[in-house]
């Protein structure tokens, strides 16, 4: 073993405070397997917009209690630099039911309290959207929330808000990281909790912080509108996770006493037995919860993902069956539901580039103004509370990954309070004698049968650089559509058909954007993580008044088809 891996390995054993990583690493210096080692210490878990997320293992490339450390104390660092009461205004900390999250979540409150920084830490599991409650809740510094979403059992990872109660965005992430690397190298200061109780710096958030977020869902003006909710029944999975208290307990406050949950799911389980992968976007995960809403006859088979911050939905058909919506349509069913309800102040509305255009053209429908971003909820976020005005409030964003917000009690995704929104907007529908398929299908009348798509394509080595490809040889059609306007959100420049050229206004980002005749679209977006591409790709349908839903589903359907075909095969393989 080369002598700068040695003292690497070395360095680490003396520092790592976990017994179970410890023997990890010495069994794997005992079976002398450099190339596992090499591999554990080749350099660091990178910390980025999205906090870190990584497989639970030994080495600054994993997920453990030293990464964790080293993590915060940078963190503090960066905290106790950039705000000026940072240690005073303190940092809200909650966790997950993934199995390290406990001794994640405690061990970044022993940092930060050594640092001299006021920790409101959550006194058992918690959705991670009361964590983004918290920190607008308790006017705090910033956020942490030790959850790995839906990710596989093997992983955890670390999520940071800000001041503002939204995910980091730059320039705090390199900020952060910068720190991080600081503190790496450094002793970590480290508070027993007992003693940060002694010294007043540690505080518990105890059933009353609970009880506040709960209140304020109950008491959002976005979800007043009560009706027909004795019309509605739904069963509901929690996913192994953390948010069925909180889930049944807002359900029944606003009325549904009709709930039926997954007894298998319910309580938070780090292993997720009973599903392949814990997203209920992945084949197979909603099976439960249907056959669950098959028992009772329901109306809707509801899930969140295991931290519930993201909500997902099945939703009876006529004949009796099941059929999941997809991201894009609940958020036009919630654009469309909420801005009929809304005050003529509160109206703003936001969402991707890769989500559905339907819900721009709906938000004109209503005179509304509406944003787009990034890909992302740090983006819609920062980008809403920055547009939040007096006169043009925040009202709802959404991103096709299933990722929701209604009105500003959380500046993130909620998966919990999106339940009961979508409870309500079916309820309501019910006491009028219409359905969810209903009101779709109004929406798809009026503005056209909107079919999203995604496709992941993977490279070889010897693929030539897609978007440099793209940008030396831009398509003037692509399958039988012209392209009308093309967006390199690389040089933030639009160049539209006619030649002419027009700034972006967005961050820069490796993005391609094609909008093409007849309403279709094609974006491509490399990969920063893998040697693939993805394609998001829209076709847009007019409906006539011969067609019904499955006709003009069938058509964009063939369309899609060959449209996918077409422009893959433009592509350099």
């Amino acid at each position: 073993m080369n002598t700068h891996l040695q003292h690497q390995i070395n360095h680490w054993l003396n520092k790592d405070p976990d017994p179970k990583t410890r023997a990890q690493l010495q069994a794997l210096i005992d079976s002398n397997n450099e190339t596992e080692l090499a591999a554990r210490f080749a350099g660091r878990l990178a910390f980025g917009t999205a906090g870190l997320r990584g497989e639970v293992g030994v080495g600054p490339m994993a997920m453990n209690r030293l990464v964790i450390r080293q993590t915060t104390a940078g963190l503090g660092a960066y905290l106790l630099e950039q705000i000026n009461n940072a240690a005073e205004r303190g940092v809200v900390i909650g966790y997950d039911g993934r199995h390290d999250s406990y001794d994640f979540a405690h061990d970044a409150a022993s940092v930060l309290t050594a640092m001299g920084i006021n920790v409101y830490l959550t006194h058992k599991v918690a959705a991670t959207p009361l964590v983004a409650f918290g920190v607008k809740h308790l006017n705090a510094a910033a956020g942490i929330v030790v959850t790995a979403s839906h990710n596989p059992p093997q992983y955890n990872g670390y999520k940071v808000y800000w001041e503002n109660g939204a995910q980091i965005i730059p320039p705090h992430d390199s900020g952060i990281a910068a720190q991080i690397t600081r503190a790496a190298t450094q002793a970590i200061p480290f508070l027993a909790l007992d003693d940060a109780i002694a010294q007043q710096k540690l505080n518990w958030l105890q059933d009353d912080f609970y009880q506040a977020y709960r209140q304020g869902i109950f008491d959002a003006k976005e979800l007043q509108y009560r009706i027909g909710q004795d019309k509605v029944s739904l069963a509901y999975t929690a996913m192994h996770g953390v948010g069925a208290d909180m889930a049944e307990t807002v359900l029944k406050d606003a009325g549904f006493t009709q709930v039926y949950s997954v007894a298998a799911q319910r309580e938070p389980d780090g292993d997720f037995p009973t599903v392949n992968f814990p997203n209920p976007e992945e084949k197979g995960a909603m099976d439960l919860v249907i056959a669950e809403a098959k028992k009772h006859k329901a109306t809707l088979a509801c899930a969140n993902d295991p931290d519930a911050d993201r909500f997902a939905v099945a939703v009876r058909t006529a004949d009796g069956e099941y059929k999941m919506l997809t991201g894009d349509q609940v958020g036009v069913l919630f654009g469309h539901y909420l801005l009929s309800h809304a005050p003529k102040n509160q109206q703003l509305n936001g969402t991707t580039i890769v989500s559905s255009s339907l819900l721009s053209k709906i938000a004109s429908e209503f005179g509304a103004q509406s944003y787009t971003t990034l890909t992302g909820f740090k983006w819609l976020m920062n980008v809403g509370i920055s547009q939040h005005q007096q006169d043009n409030q925040f009202l709802f964003a959404y991103e096709e990954a299933l990722g929701y917000t209604i009105g500003n009690l959380v500046w993130d995704k909620d998966g919990l309070s999106a339940i009961v929104a979508f409870a309500q907007l079916t309820a309501e529908l019910a006491a009028n004698g219409q359905t969810i398929w209903d009101r779709l299908e109004q929406i798809y009348r009026q503005h056209g049968f909107h079919l999203n798509a995604q496709v992941s394509i993977a490279l070889k080595p010897d693929t030539p650089n897609i978007g440099e490809f793209l940008r030396e040889n831009p398509p003037l059609t692509i399958g039988e559509f012209a392209v009308v306007s093309s967006d390199d959100l690389k040089s933030l420049q639009r160049t539209c058909a006619d030649g002419s050229k027009h700034s972006i206004d967005l961050p820069s980002s490796d993005v391609l954007i094609y909008a093409l005749a007849n309403g279709a679209r094609v974006i491509v977006r490399p990969s920063g993580t893998e040697p693939k591409i993805k394609c998001y790709y829209e076709i847009v349908e007019t409906m006539t008044n011969t067609d019904t839903w499955a006709s003009a589903q069938d058509r964009a359907e063939q369309a899609m088809a060959a449209f996918i075909s077409s422009h893959q095969a433009s592509l350099p393989n």
